[in-house]
């Protein structure tokens, strides 16, 4: 790790740090991560750098957004390399918060954020959303950012993360960033590396589906047929269960019809054991 990357697992003196930035006049940008960092995660630092001075990352594997028979004991973790990844990014500062920091003794405040977390995950993982919403909430509190970046393929954790910033006149600009894809149109996943090859070479249908109905819908096309469509088409390719594909509207992330403005097409799919998600933007010609 550069000395150019600083590691705080305590919170005062990431305070202090943070605070002595930004009395010489830098912008503060947090980019949150659970860690087990990609190319998708490093382009949000490589942002966080072009947009200002000061970039901190946080690694922190949340478990109050895993339902009980989710994958949060074999969520990956490898923090060193994580951190070499950082030093090679140019992050400024690393926050590693523990569990007990989080959470310490006593805790007993969670954030339910409102109708953005209906539907989709919300529906499929009861209790996620307010698990992500007071992890964030925390995590701002925490660092004070001046922007906070969000990776678009968690488009409803985007709008749930907007919508509570918005709500509790939070001091902070969440900007999401494009999803960052593979050559052949895999969003890129922590996640990904639990796929074996026979699954790594289905993986790509899933983006190839929604772009497929993306520009359908673009062109005027129902979503009601499309979505029937894409389910065989993602259940014939090998995924299953589909635990929803849906187009909703991109700000308001309503049941859409037929695009009149822009929406998003969006799904969660197993394909054997892994959950992959994505969504795709649908711009009406």
């Amino acid at each position: 790790m550069s000395d150019k990357t600083l590691r705080f697992d305590r919170l005062e003196p990431l305070r202090e740090q943070v605070d002595a930035w930004r009395a010489g006049g830098d912008r503060i940008v947090l980019v949150p991560t659970m860690g087990a960092l990609h190319s998708g995660h490093l382009a949000l630092v490589a942002h966080a750098k072009a947009i200002g001075q000061r970039a901190i990352v946080s690694i922190f594997v949340n478990p109050t957004q895993f339902g009980p028979n989710e994958d949060f004991s074999r969520y990956p973790r490898d923090t060193e390399t994580d951190l070499a990844l950082l030093a090679q990014a140019g992050a400024d500062a690393a926050w590693l918060p523990s569990v007990e920091t989080m959470y310490p003794t006593g805790f007993s405040t969670r954030i339910e954020p409102g109708p953005a977390a209906e539907g989709l995950c919300g529906t499929v993982r009861p209790g996620h959303f307010s698990g992500v919403a007071t992890v964030v909430t925390k995590l701002i509190n925490q660092v004070r950012p001046d922007i906070a970046l969000f990776g678009e393929k968690d488009f409803q954790q985007l709008q749930v993360i907007r919508s509570v910033v918005r709500d509790l006149d939070m001091a902070v600009t969440i900007e999401g960033v494009p999803t960052l894809r593979e050559a052949d149109g895999l969003a890129l996943s922590s996640r990904n590396r639990y796929l074996d090859p026979r699954e790594r070479a289905i993986a790509p249908r899933l983006h190839a589906v929604l772009a497929e109905m993306a520009e359908r819908l673009g062109r005027g096309a129902e979503a009601a047929p499309l979505i029937a469509e894409g389910t065989t088409a993602l259940e014939t390719a090998g995924f299953g269960p589909v635990q929803y594909l849906e187009v909703r509207d991109a700000q308001t992330l309503a049941p859409v019809v037929r695009a009149e403005r822009e929406a998003r097409v969006l799904v969660a799919a197993y394909l054997g054991a892994t959950r992959l998600i994505d969504n795709v933007a649908v711009v009406p010609a």
